[in-house]
């Protein structure tokens, strides 16, 4: 079992679902102490069936200003964050290219792009600072091989990626840009690619379906992990694929 250095504090955004759960189990059992942030204060108090010591905020990612203020609390609460482990996310398709309404799309771009634009500004210069910072986010085989029917989740996972490489170049630059004393490259940003998640719920919902080249939401979290593990300069501005 891999143990995490030095008791790093881990954000999981969207940290309610199947692959919040998994990934907090997954984290915790390394040694991380989890900060859990989600909307439902019931499901957040659940999580402290997965494991022990789990702290959890009610939040609102996709706004700004509350996410600011959620993130000065948990400064006087607990200090800096080590990592943060964006999960928030959602699916919305169909009806083809001229199909795509605007009620979709603002659905996905608050879950997908702006959870993640507002918590990444807000706790990147804790990230930085670390000695071990780490962002992460799932992002989808549909970025590549994009279809009319999920014209806007493929779009909305393309501008998280895009972001999420940003963020790695603004680590690499602040880390290791000046020629004439260079920093060990400590921050690292990276997306893990999947074509769909399943868990132990799904499966037995649906004993029929194979769910051939779904992740299982315990794979997500010891692939995050794993990240957490490595050496910054080998998983930095990488895409991670998760999917078989």
């Amino acid at each position: 079992m891999t143990v995490l250095p030095n008791n790093p504090t881990v954000l999981i955004a969207g940290a309610t679902s199947p692959s919040g759960a998994a990934t907090a189990a997954a984290l915790s059992a390394a040694g991380a102490s989890v900060v859990a942030v989600g909307t439902n204060p019931a499901r957040l108090n659940k999580l402290s069936e997965v494991a022990e010591g789990i702290t959890s905020y009610v939040c609102d990612l996709a706004d700004a200003e509350e996410v600011d203020r959620f993130a000065a609390q948990l400064h006087t609460d607990s200090g800096p964050i080590d990592g943060l482990i964006h999960l928030v996310g959602g699916w919305r398709g169909g009806g083809g290219i001229a199909g795509q309404s605007d009620e979709d799309w603002d659905f996905l771009h608050r879950h997908v792009f702006a959870t993640l634009r507002n918590t990444s500004r807000a706790f990147y210069a804790d990230l930085l600072a670390s000695d071990a910072g780490r962002l992460s986010i799932v992002s989808s085989t549909a970025v590549a091989k994009p279809t009319a029917s999920g014209a806007h989740y493929a779009a909305a996972k393309a501008a998280a990626e895009a972001w999420t490489m940003a963020v790695a170049n603004g680590f690499r630059r602040a880390q290791s840009g000046r020629k004439d004393d260079p920093e060990p490259q400590r921050a690292a940003a990276a997306a893990f690619i999947i074509k769909a998640l399943v868990d132990d719920g799904m499966r037995q919902e649906n004993p029929d379906r194979a769910f051939a080249g779904y992740t299982d939401v315990r794979d997500l979290g010891d692939a995050v992990v794993q990240f957490m593990a490595a050496d910054a300069g080998d998983v930095n501005g990488t895409r991670i694929p998760l999917a078989e």
